[in-house]
């Protein structure tokens, strides 16, 4: 199939456009700048402007839109927030006008959100797929981002929705974080430690992806998180025992990180477990089920 990849130079899109020119596809790339290639088509965008190459949208088969800007980057300043939406609202927005104009037989929409969808709260809860949103700012951006993908609906194109957990690499993201200070011997869980941090293997939630992307029975949303739910505390302690370094220092506290993070600590210090059941009754099969097998495979031990 054509696939066209927003934020395809991402840590999940450089590996998704791998994996699918590996399965016969063929991949473009919006970008803002024009890029040579051998094996993937660039074409550029704007999306202050509302500008797209029409070249690159005639032709296509699937759109997977991963862009948006990163939750995880600069303090949330009331700028910021704003920039994080309409990243994701007006990139979607831009898509769907010019599907609509130049394509409106596209076969598949597959959208990125977060887990975040479900609000970043510690409760005992299994979040599912069919639970109601939470009411903080991060659920706030999962809505709106969703809300934007299922406009595709009205033209009768199949949309699919990951929410994604913390992906795994360890050259970036959450885990390559957190392996420099456990390498040194001086790892500790972050507040209370009891928050859930629902996690996946990048080439896992790659692979779901594809299948979303291959599959015409996946419609709506997808949890796409490890069917191992973890602690804070039991995560940090795993990759210590994996690293086989000590994990004996107290606890990062609460009040440091939002010193330091602002509102944002609350992506660090909160979070409830996600349920992976839709996904894997759809056929899907995780290659990391567990934390151990998935940091044997990423730090090759």
């Amino acid at each position: 199939m054509n696939i066209l990849i927003t934020g395809g130079t991402g840590l999940i899109g450089k590996r998704l456009t791998e994996i699918l020119i590996e399965k016969g596809h063929s991949v473009s790339i919006l970008s803002r700048s024009k890029k040579q290639s051998d094996k993937v088509n660039y074409y550029t965008w704007n999306i202050a402007n509302q500008e797209i190459e029409e070249e690159a949208i005639k032709q296509l088969d699937v759109i997977v839109h991963l862009a948006g800007a990163n939750v995880g980057e600069g303090r949330w300043t009331n700028k910021r927030k704003k920039e994080i939406i309409d990243s994701r609202v007006d990139s979607g927005n831009l898509l769907f006008e010019s599907v609509k104009k130049h394509n409106p037989k596209l076969k598949a929409f597959i959208s990125s959100s977060a887990i975040g969808y479900y609000g970043m709260v510690n409760s005992n809860s299994i979040f599912e797929e069919s639970d109601p949103s939470g009411s903080d700012f991060l659920a706030e951006v999962c809505v709106k981002w969703e809300e934007t993908a299922n406009k595709f609906n009205e033209l009768n194109t199949r949309v699919a929705i990951v929410r994604t957990g913390v992906v795994l690499d360890k050259n970036d993201g959450a885990l390559a974080k957190l392996l420099t200070p456990i390498k040194l011997g001086i790892g500790s869980a972050l507040g209370s430690g009891k928050q859930a941090m629902p996690w996946i293997h990048l080439d896992d939630i790659c692979n779901l992806y594809v299948k979303a992307i291959e599959d015409k029975k996946m419609n709506g949303a997808f949890n796409g998180v490890a069917p191992e739910n973890l602690t804070n505390l039991e995560f940090s302690k795993t990759v210590a025992k994996v690293l086989k370094k000590p994990f004996w220092f107290p606890n990062v506290p609460a009040f440091a990180l939002k010193l330091l993070m602002g509102e944002q600590a609350i992506i660090a210090l909160e979070g409830s477990s996600i349920s992976s059941k839709k996904t894997k009754e759809s056929g899907f099969k995780f290659k990391y089920r567990n934390l151990t097998d998935a940091l044997n495979n990423l730090l090759k031990l």
